[in-house]
């Protein structure tokens, strides 16, 4: 999957920034960088959906006393979530999770976040939603519910020729780069293991608390490569102008899903059937063709995990 280059001067804000509290995502977990997307009904280059009464009477009182959705988010990871050049909150997830908050008739303020600090979050009761590209995975089906809205696998990024000659079979001994609280965490481990196992030098892994900053760590040629989210890849190609090149097709293609409390009942399904309600109107597709995602990842079903 490939981004539009659509919004250049975001990307590169996004891509370039160093490591810290502002505009990176890379701030800890306590970090309050937050901002409203377009309140129902308002401006947007995706045109307002209606609020779907029905869908917007499921969601419990504790979350519409104030007529709005604290979703946590680490807007670090371009084309889904990052922070414009004018420090606004932008992207795929962004986009999607405004006209979700529109279906049901409410504001979506994203608050920035490191990633890891996100799932917590939930549980404690700091963020009502989370939207940023969590794949669903069983490990986390055991502490939250999550409803799927998109696919996506891992990309290997490296620098352009790949002068090192980098493949998935071969990264024993290489400096790797990787986003803290990723699922490639636990891939890199993985294949770490098996290094040792087999008497070879471990994986040198880098792991840096913004996606941004690990962009930036292959580019400045600190590691040698990269595993990423693929639409996350491709779009950090695009955008670092011919300096990164994909070896190989995605793996492990897994769906995203919006991240709620364990056992939200009525407000979980109401969070998926909003997500179907945009997928049958067509909104999920222009917000897809948006940011160049339209390809495999599109999904035609949302579904609520666990199912209830």
């Amino acid at each position: 999957m490939k981004a539009l280059a659509l919004l250049p001067a975001f990307a590169l804000v996004g891509l370039t920034m160093a490591c810290g509290a502002g505009g990176s995502g890379a701030g800890d977990a306590g970090s309050s960088n937050s901002s409203s997307a377009a309140a129902p009904g308002g401006a947007s280059d995706i045109p307002a959906v209606a609020k779907d009464a029905k869908l917007a009477a499921m969601v419990p009182a504790s979350v519409t006393s104030d007529g709005k959705i604290l979703v946590g988010q680490d807007q670090s990871y371009p084309p889904n979530e990052f922070l414009d050049e004018n420090g606004k909150p932008a992207g795929f997830d962004v986009d999607l999770g405004t006209a979700i908050g529109q279906k049901l008739g409410l504001q979506m303020e994203f608050q920035n976040s490191a990633f890891d600090g996100i799932i917590p979050g939930i549980q404690a009761g700091k963020y009502e939603l989370a939207m940023s590209s969590f794949s669903i995975t069983p490990e986390r089906l055991q502490t939250v519910d999550m409803v799927s809205y998109y696919k996506a696998g891992t990309s290997l990024a490296v620098l352009k020729g790949n002068p090192e000659g980098l493949n998935l079979d071969n990264l024993c001994g290489k400096k790797m780069g990787v986003q803290k609280g990723t699922t490639q965490v636990d891939d890199l481990q993985t294949r770490n293991d098996a290094c040792v196992k087999a008497g070879k030098p471990a994986i040198d892994v880098t792991q840096l608390q913004a996606q941004t900053d690990v962009n930036l760590a292959l580019t400045a040629k600190r590691v040698q490569g990269e595993l990423a989210d693929s639409p996350v890849i491709d779009y950090a190609v695009k955008q670092t102008g011919g300096q990164l090149d994909v070896v190989g097709a995605p793996y492990d293609t897994a769906p995203y899903g919006i991240v709620l409390k364990k056992d939200s009942g009525d407000y979980s399904k109401a969070v998926q059937q909003a997500v179907q309600a945009l997928i049958d109107d067509g909104t999920y597709k222009k917000i897809l063709d948006k940011w160049g995602l339209s390809g495999a990842g599109a999904v035609t079903t949302s579904e609520l995990n666990p199912a209830s």
